[in-house]
């Protein structure tokens, strides 16, 4: 049984006082983070008592136009969030926006016609917010190593492709290696899950009172989905945004 958790404005206040140990550290280490720290925890009271009670008024809707309007816009902010970490890759946000909402969409799509979440708000919100969050980061990982790896290869890919080579089998092993600094990250993770850490989706369940076996299930059914997810979104990316330090003739441009 499910047991719902009411957390008053005082208990969640109370939890501050971690915040507060946190700029104390900063402060005895002369980090110079305590603004970060005061920024970051306003925004995020901000920014997540706005989402929920725009989440709650989609669930008492419980219409798909609106779901699909709020995915979208995850889309497109985490873009525009994601190509902030992709400077030297040209025209990034076209990769990324056109990667993040096939990962969404396909992925939802996908659980949705295998049955494993029923096409309710109540599911999609979650998941959507979920999948789009881990395929923006892997995308931008991959982005960021790949704007990288073409600048500090530039003179061997312009021979590679002097010896008449297309821009894709010069482009190889960079696009490999792209991809695999944008996947990794969650594979270590979901190799470790259990052993060292327990996922936010099973805590979450666990402290609503759901049963152990039920917890697990639906974490690794989410660790799955995401894994594929965050793969599509990354070799997308890659594929789109390789082909913009290119021009039509197969001439490498002036690194950013």
């Amino acid at each position: 049984m499910i047991l719902a958790i009411h957390l008053s404005l005082a208990q969640v206040a109370a939890t501050l006082a971690l915040v507060a140990i946190a700029a104390a550290v900063s402060g005895w280490q002369r980090a110079d983070l305590e603004r970060d720290i005061a920024v970051a925890t306003f925004r995020s009271f901000l920014q997540l008592t706005a989402i929920g009670y725009v989440i709650k008024l989609i669930f008492d809707q419980n219409k798909l136009i609106f779901v699909l309007a709020l995915i979208a816009a995850m889309v497109i902010f985490g873009a525009f969030t994601a190509r902030r970490r992709a400077r030297r890759v040209p025209g990034a946000f076209w990769p990324l926006l056109i990667a993040l909402a096939l990962a969404g969409t396909a992925t939802l799509a996908l659980v949705v016609a295998l049955g494993v979440f029923q096409a309710r708000a109540r599911y999609l919100v979650p998941v959507g917010g979920m999948v789009i969050g881990n395929a923006m980061t892997a995308a931008a990982v991959a982005l960021n190593r790949l704007g990288d790896d073409i600048a500090d290869a530039a003179p061997q890919i312009e021979a590679t492709l002097a010896l008449g080579a297309t821009a894709g089998q010069a482009m190889r092993p960079i696009l490999q290696r792209s991809l695999r600094s944008g996947m990794i990250p969650l594979i270590d993770s979901t190799k470790t899950t259990g052993l060292i850490f327990f996922p936010g989706t099973m805590v979450g369940m666990l402290l609503a009172g759901a049963a152990p076996i039920d917890a697990v299930r639906l974490q690794l059914t989410l660790l799955y989905v995401l894994l594929g997810s965050v793969a599509l979104a990354a070799l997308t990316a890659v594929l789109l945004a390789y082909r913009n330090f290119f021009t039509s003739a197969h001439q490498l441009r002036e690194p950013c």
